[in-house]
């Protein structure tokens, strides 16, 4: 698991003018911690460090340690408020995860084997993906970067679902927990493709030459 460290400070103002303050002068964005058995806590952090974490996948889905006025507090991101035209995070929702507490985090799904799949390399299908994360409870030390979905053995007009893959130990699918069985990806026919799948046709063409 990635390790994410981050310098925050507690913050007394609040409201609309003085978050504006925040990131016109100072370079600051306003942020809360919430959750486990503290308080609300309102801090602020350089935007220059959020933004720059935030351009790395696993910091969405990582137990992060919040630096606040010196103390450590792990927590994981929960909620982002970003300008709707601009690249400015305006403000950041921190959820403490300590232990003890369970999480539930949206993790992202990363697809494997995709070009080498029976359905894609000999049967000329291409690969649509129906998810691109998928919802997770467990504990904080058992919090996955990422979920693997394996394709390797998958061909054409197969759709593998949530229940075709194997949960990390300690990590639990939420869907599949309430009874929903998610569709995650699905090999389909290319567009403008015959009927005949690509392995039939290398084979015909095969036959047709040895005559």
């Amino acid at each position: 698991m990635s390790d994410y460290r981050l310098i925050a400070s507690s913050r007394e103002e609040a409201g609309k003018g003085s978050s504006r303050r925040l990131r016109r002068l100072e370079g600051l964005i306003p942020a809360i911690i919430y959750g486990g058995k503290g308080n609300p806590k309102s801090i602020q952090l350089a935007h220059k460090d959020i933004a720059h974490a935030l351009e790395e996948e696993a910091f969405y889905s990582s137990v992060i340690t919040l630096e606040v006025d010196g103390k450590a507090e792990p927590v994981i991101l929960k909620a982002l408020q970003r300008h709707p035209a601009k690249s400015i995070v305006l403000h950041a929702d921190f959820q403490r995860a300590g232990s003890g507490t369970t999480l539930k985090v949206n993790v992202p799904l990363h697809f494997m084997n995709e070009a080498d799949c029976k359905g894609v390399k000999l049967q000329g299908g291409v690969v649509h993906h129906d998810a691109v994360e998928v919802e997770v409870n467990c504990a904080p030390k058992d919090l996955p970067e990422f979920i693997e979905v394996d394709l390797g053995n998958a061909e054409l007009d197969n759709v593998i679902h949530l229940s075709d893959v194997k949960a990390p130990k300690g990590v639990t699918f939420v869907a599949l927990s309430h009874g929903s069985d998610l569709p995650l990806a699905s090999i389909n026919k290319a567009k403008g493709a015959s009927s005949d799948t690509a392995e039939d046709g290398t084979e015909e063409g095969e036959a047709n030459g040895a005559e």
